[in-house]
């Protein structure tokens, strides 16, 4: 039987590279979207001429019921084997004392609590053999000072989040890893108001280049399927050596 895997934050960057290739390894997919219905159609193409059942759901992962809703839809593809916590956002790069309230709570609903909602949801439904991968950063343990602290806060408190899960579901036969990007070619840059931020990081990585989504995406791939059966409660820094 197919594997059957939500992903969330699916219609763009990390997370639409990723259901790409789960599609093509014979996932059927339930790709979470919060607002471009565009993208997350032209992704779902893909998944359906790989061959594979798809569907896409608008979510606000924040949202309880909307969570709930999103698993619920899921299951209609089949018993749910993996979970992709990737929904995630910035706020505008800048010093620390700049940050406001309201940028410091979006960052922590979206990249925390949706991340536990999710996980609380998938846990619930999962059965041995399944898996979660959380997507946190490389800022976690960089920290990002000057640019986002906060978010490299949170960044950390996801790893965290996967140590205790793995250990918590781990009799249950359910693992959880987390893969942790450095600074990869995606618009998330353009939202922190620093489009350019890859290129000007370049040289600071020891591979001399941002990375690209494909290149999590197949880290994230790796880690759900069966060769990655006696890994969990890992990090996997795909960072170019960060």
């Amino acid at each position: 039987m197919n594997p059957v895997t939500v992903v969330t934050g699916g219609g763009r960057g990390i997370g639409a590279a990723t259901v790409r290739q789960l599609a093509r390894a014979g996932h059927h997919i339930a790709l979470c979207y919060r607002a471009d219905a565009d993208a997350a159609a032209a992704v779902l193409r893909d998944v359906h001429e790989a061959g594979v059942r798809g569907i896409a759901v608008q979510a606000d992962t924040t949202e309880p019921e909307q969570v709930a809703h999103l698993f619920d839809a899921a299951t209609a593809l089949g018993d749910i084997t993996g979970l992709v916590n990737n929904a995630g956002v910035t706020s505008q790069v800048g010093p620390f004392v700049d940050l406001t309230l309201t940028d410091l709570r979006r960052v922590v609903d979206v990249n925390l609590i949706g991340y536990i909602l999710c996980a609380q949801q998938a846990a619930r439904r999962m059965n041995a053999g399944a898996a979660i991968v959380n997507v946190s950063s490389a800022a976690a343990t960089l920290g990002s000072p000057g640019e986002y602290i906060h978010y490299a806060a949170v960044k950390a408190a996801t790893d965290t989040l996967t140590i205790g899960l793995a250990k918590e579901l781990g009799p249950r036969q359910i693992r959880v890893n987390t893969v942790a990007p450095g600074t990869i070619w995606t618009d998330l840059h353009t939202i922190s108001g620093v489009p350019d931020r890859p290129a000007r990081i370049a040289e600071r990585v020891p591979l001399g280049r941002a990375g690209q989504a494909d290149e999590i995406a197949a880290a994230i791939v790796w880690l759900l399927s069966d060769a990655a059966s006696y890994t969990t409660g890992a990090t996997l820094r795909v960072a170019g050596g960060l």
